[in-house]
């Protein structure tokens, strides 16, 4: 089954709407949806290599978007959606002390959201919650967003035959090391953090 998840997914990655869909997830990614775009990128840049930094400047652009959606919704939209979103992914009993870091630590905060596997949509929400001001929110999700996706993009096009061979070879195993990363990052925010 997971062969032919990533077989539909490369055929997808080729597929002329693909630029669209990916900077569909990677704006919902940042503010509501909890599937990072690297799902599509990966395949993307192995699938056509020379589109690899085109793709990092659509998904960067789309997930600060995405990201800044997020801010609103932590300012304006807290009490309605915010919480809830804090509530299905079990965060909102460690929003409280998340909040006092961000007055020392807001920007860290955010890069740190933005290029690790820590959910970035809660990083977002927590920026417009405290009202984090909107440039430096802006302008660390930029440097942090490019940075993670351009490393992803920046091996796979500089390797990309090793690579799709690793992956096509080792898929069971990195899968499942994509899961408990992506799952640690959220542990992190709920007994860490």
């Amino acid at each position: 089954m997971l062969r032919r998840l990533y077989d539909w997914t490369m055929g997808l990655a080729a597929h002329r709407h693909a630029t669209a869909w990916i900077a569909v997830i990677a704006f919902l990614e940042s503010s509501v949806f909890p599937i990072p775009p690297d799902i599509l990128l990966i395949p993307m840049v192995l699938a056509a290599p020379t589109r690899a930094f085109r793709l990092v400047a659509i998904v960067t652009a789309a997930s600060v978007l995405g990201g800044i959606a997020g801010y609103a919704i932590g300012i304006f939209l807290f009490e309605t959606i915010g919480r809830a979103i804090l509530d299905f992914y079990g965060y909102f009993d460690k929003f409280a002390k998340f909040q006092d870091w961000y007055t020392e630590w807001g920007g860290w905060i955010v890069f740190a959201g933005g290029f690790s596997p820590i959910p970035y949509k809660v990083i977002t929400i927590a920026s417009g919650t405290v009202q984090l001001d909107f440039w430096t929110f802006t302008i660390v999700s930029i440097i942090s967003r490019g940075a993670r996706f351009l490393l992803v993009a920046a091996l796979l096009w500089k390797f990309g035959a090793p690579i799709r061979a690793f992956i096509e070879r080792w898929l069971g195993p990195l899968t499942l090391l994509f899961v408990v990363l992506l799952v640690a990052g959220f542990v992190v925010l709920k007994y860490v953090i």
